[in-house]
């Protein structure tokens, strides 16, 4: 009889990056002989904290996985009732992903009643310890849901860092595991075509959802500056793709783009990409930037391993122990003008530099290394 492995967290009909983690996570244990389930959010949250237009994918229901749709994350009746059905079912392992304090009262309060049976032992994916935007009570509701726990996954130097300063428990760091759940790479070409853009222009991308900390009006500064340089004949020129939704107020963008009077270099896709849409952004760009003013990890950054796209990311967190600079791609200092001469210097070495270091980096991000490390923690 197989052993059970329960996942907590997002998934379908849930979106997102961590639905996508999920659901790939699910499919790897699968793979090494276990039972998976995914027990997802019927509620993930109220409509005052999403800032997104909606929290459900378009996308069709995954067939090959199990997921339940059942968590309410705010009525403390229902953490009782998933986690005393979570108690008689016995699995050999629930793997937790923590990601906001939010989620502290609901999570910690379905692992204490699954883990009165004696059996089943618990590991937390850490992706975020101290949030980016801090609320009160975050300290609280982070120790609350860390107590149960057995073990614990990260995938950042600084998150596991941050959890040190929580728990003693054993902890472990990886490497974020490649999203190669996105379909293969196309030619820039074709999916230029598709996505009704310039086949011939440069273009670099800014992929994801559009926060304070993600650094966009960084990148933006530093675009005015490659304009100048380039009416200077100094720079060949590119444009700038950025794909991803706003999660904070659009018009401060709006304004910034109009002030620095750079909406000729920028192609703006501003609505949620959904995942059949993903190899599409990534194929089309030569350079991916990750311009962040603090940063853990960054799930772009296996997303731009996946399709072999140089990366630009800023020298924050744990940003440049992923890239090597010079290698997959460069390291910037967090200011427009660091980033502007960095993506200059994109342009100037070329992406045919990066790809053999690209190929033989994206080897370590392996999902099995991922599932085999949660089975080793709690053995």
């Amino acid at each position: 009889m197989k052993q059970k492995v329960i996942i907590i967290g997002p998934a379908h009909p849930l979106r997102g990056g961590l639905a996508s983690f999920d659901e790939r996570l699910a499919r790897q244990f699968q793979q090494q002989g276990y039972d998976a389930t995914i027990y997802t959010f019927s509620m993930q949250y109220p409509g005052f904290l999403f800032p997104g237009t909606t929290q459900y994918s378009s996308e069709p229901k995954p067939t090959d996985i199990n997921i339940k749709v059942c968590i309410n994350s705010v009525n403390p009746f229902n953490w009782l009732l998933v986690g005393n059905e979570l108690r008689k079912l016995k699995p050999a392992i629930i793997v937790i992903r923590y990601w906001l304090p939010f989620m502290g009262p609901c999570l910690g309060t379905i692992l204490r009643c699954a883990k009165a049976n004696g059996v089943t032992k618990l590991v937390c994916i850490a992706d975020n310890v101290i949030p980016h935007e801090k609320r009160p009570g975050d300290k609280q509701f982070t120790k609350y849901c860390f107590k149960p726990m057995d073990a614990f996954v990260t995938m950042s130097e600084k998150v596991l860092a941050d959890l040190q300063s929580f728990t003693t428990k054993p902890s472990k760091q990886i490497i974020h595991p490649l999203y190669d759940n996105f379909g293969e790479a196309i030619s820039s070409s074709e999916a230029r075509k598709h996505l009704g853009i310039p086949e011939k222009e440069n273009i670099i991308l800014f992929f994801g959802f559009i926060r304070k900390y993600k650094g966009l009006d960084l990148l933006l500064q530093a675009m005015k500056i490659l304009k100048e340089q380039q009416q200077k004949g100094l720079f060949v020129g590119c444009k700038l793709l950025v794909a991803g939704e706003y999660y904070e107020d659009k018009q401060q963008y709006d304004d910034l783009i109009k002030q620095l009077d750079i909406a000729d270099q920028l192609i703006l896709r501003t609505d949620f990409i959904s995942d059949s849409e993903v190899r599409y952004y990534l194929s089309a760009a030569d350079f991916v930037i990750q311009p962040y003013r603090n940063a853990t990890q960054s799930g772009v950054t296996p997303l731009a391993y996946h399709f072999e796209k140089p990366m630009l990311v800023t020298n924050v967190g744990g940003l440049p122990s992923l890239v090597p600079d010079g290698k997959v791609g460069l390291v910037a200092e967090p200011n427009p003008e660091a980033i502007a001469a960095k993506i200059q210097e994109l342009y100037a070495i070329g992406q045919q530099h990066f790809l053999p270091f690209l190929h033989t980096e994206k080897q370590k991000y392996s999902w099995k290394v991922l599932a085999d490390t949660i089975l080793h923690l709690v053995k």
